[in-house]
């Protein structure tokens, strides 16, 4: 299946899907003009690829510097899409990476882990 790769600007992240590395990850900021418009495309790949990945483990790198209340949402339900896939049998880990000093990224975090049930959603300390 071919990638899916966004690059980075000031308002929206940088995406990375890439099945025959095994890589997944969202880094940067977002806050983008249209925020379903922006992740409308990655859902779309991201169905195509469960639906012909059955049962593949996949392991989700999330480092979120800031995000808007759209995006907010549109990360719960980006969460609500892994937990359904793994509660119907796929290994879904969720590594929410967030810098040390960035207590807001954190608590985020721990909001968006209180609100899945089923996927393996970690928080990932780093420092400089």
């Amino acid at each position: 299946m071919k990638k899916y790769i966004i690059e980075g600007t000031k308002s929206s992240p940088a995406i990375n899907l890439d099945p025959a590395r095994n890589l997944f990850e969202i880094r940067g900021e977002s806050y983008p003009e249209n925020c379903w418009a922006f992740y409308k495309p990655m859902f779309e790949w991201l169905e195509n690829y469960f639906a012909n990945a059955a049962h593949a483990p996949i392991v989700f790198d999330m480092e979120i510097l800031y995000f808007n209340s759209s995006s907010s949402k549109t990360f719960m339900d980006f969460f609500d899409l892994l937990d359904e896939q793994s509660e119907n049998g796929r290994e879904v880990i969720v590594n929410w990476r967030y810098h040390e000093e960035n207590e807001t990224a954190m608590e985020c975090g721990e909001e968006f882990m209180e609100d899945v049930s089923s996927i393996q959603f970690n928080l990932v300390e780093f420092g400089d």
